[in-house]
């Protein structure tokens, strides 16, 4: 049989709530430096406005991050989730850092070479999104159900506060000089400053918490070797004994046989990122036409876009509104493809009233359905094989990302560049 060493196992609702407030935190930091510089897309629109900025600077996040993710959705049973998960919010503050030194270098004056600076940098945020996505909704899949809508709340936080944040600022300096790139700096010195926090409440803090040292050491008995450096962190020592009475005891289905299982849990995932990615924020940010709130509109639109995932994210928590049936969730994704040519006549006939309202509707269903999608797919399994079939969603979450970012720029078609 599988044994702990150094202490047993822990109750596990002790430490529950902190659990989620630290997942709603490491959430945010997933996404906040990203989000970061989605939302100042306003600066680099003045800086860069022949290279479409919003919708280049996505296209290149999203090949680095399905194409990492998919490496490490198929190795994911041998990845130290630990090292994993430390090394994504490393990268980002380091990117973060680097966004601030390269527009000071510059001092903000623009140009092709500036502009290649901060694609490569998007393609860095894009590479520790799949380390830290994957491996933490692979790691909360097999812990309580609140703690993944906890984690997604906060990914979808971050954009809502960085959208405030944004407003702040560009309030605050819009009649000084130069007040576009002094609010963007104080951007980006915030998000770096609150991934360093990240990485210290990842590596200190989360790991020693009763709640999740109970699941990772059930984990542990259920054959993950993924968890075994956080328990050691925790003052857990686990050994997977090498014989066992039962030699199939930790046998797990492979990662093809959890995704034909959970193939529409997958497309659904696929389906809602395609149709939100093909709209926010490229056709937000360029194709809306011109209305009286003027350089503020795209701004308004991303940040209701933002607040309105996030109480998405939120609505499942009652039981009697989540949306748990199969069958439901496919209806209800492929259903979302109508907003296509409401967006579309809408941009060409309606208000910016009307627009707002499918902006902040397209938001709460891409953070509801998110949510109903990823806490009812793992039950059932054991902990390895809830892991691995969180790596797997996170895969065809972040391939709906880019397939949606690769098909926005259809909204430019007959309009020139």
């Amino acid at each position: 049989m599988s044994t702990l060493q150094d202490g047993c196992i822990t109750p596990k609702v002790q430490g529950k709530y902190c659990a989620m407030f630290l997942c709603w935190l490491l959430g945010t930091g997933a996404l906040f430096s990203w989000n970061s510089m989605l939302t100042i897309d306003d600066y680099y629109t003045f800086l860069f406005p022949r290279y479409h900025p919003s919708r280049v600077l996505s296209l290149v996040y999203q090949p680095f991050a399905v194409g990492t993710v998919a490496v490490l959705a198929y190795y994911e049973a041998k990845i130290n989730t630990r090292k994993r998960n430390l090394f994504g919010y490393v990268i980002f503050f380091i990117g973060s850092v680097m966004v601030l030194v390269l527009d000071l270098a510059t001092s903000g004056k623009g140009g092709l070479g500036a502009f290649i600076g901060i694609c490569a940098i998007s393609g860095m945020f894009g590479f520790a999104d799949a380390f830290v996505q994957g491996g933490m909704i692979g790691d909360l899949s097999f812990m309580e159900s609140e703690f993944i809508q906890s984690f997604l709340a906060g990914m979808s936080a971050s954009g809502t506060l960085t959208s405030a944040l944004r407003f702040i600022t560009k309030a605050a300096f819009e009649n000084s000089r130069d007040g576009l790139r002094k609010g963007a700096i104080l951007f980006f010195a915030i998000s770096a400053s609150f991934e360093l926090v990240c990485v210290f409440l990842y590596a200190h803090t989360f790991p020693k918490l009763p709640t999740v040292k109970y699941y990772r050491s059930k984990a542990a008995l259920e054959g993950s070797k993924t968890v075994l450096d956080d328990l050691a962190a925790a003052g857990i020592q686990a050994l997977l004994q090498e014989e066992s009475e039962d030699p199939k005891q930790h046998e797990r289905q492979s990662n093809k046989e959890l995704l034909l299982q959970n193939i529409d849990y997958a497309m659904d995932l696929f389906l809602t990122y395609v149709l939100t990615l093909s709209i926010f924020p490229g056709f937000l940010s360029e194709d809306t036409g011109s209305h009286s709130l003027g350089e503020w509109y795209s701004l308004i639109l991303i940040a209701m876009f933002n607040v309105w995932d996030l109480v998405g994210r939120y609505v499942p928590l009652l039981q009697s509104l989540k949306l748990e049936s199969r069958t439901g969730l496919t209806i209800a994704a492929v259903s979302r493809f109508s907003l296509i040519p409401a967006f579309y006549f809408t941009a060409k006939y309606g208000d910016q009233g009307w627009m707002i309202m499918l902006t902040s509707f397209l938001g709460l269903t891409n953070g509801y359905l998110t949510v109903c999608i990823l806490t009812s797919a793992p039950k059932g399994y054991k902990g390895p094989e809830q892991n691995a079939l969180g790596n797997l969603l996170v895969m065809f979450l972040l391939g709906g990302i880019f397939a949606g970012v690769s098909l926005d720029w259809l909204w430019l078609i007959g309009k020139g560049w």
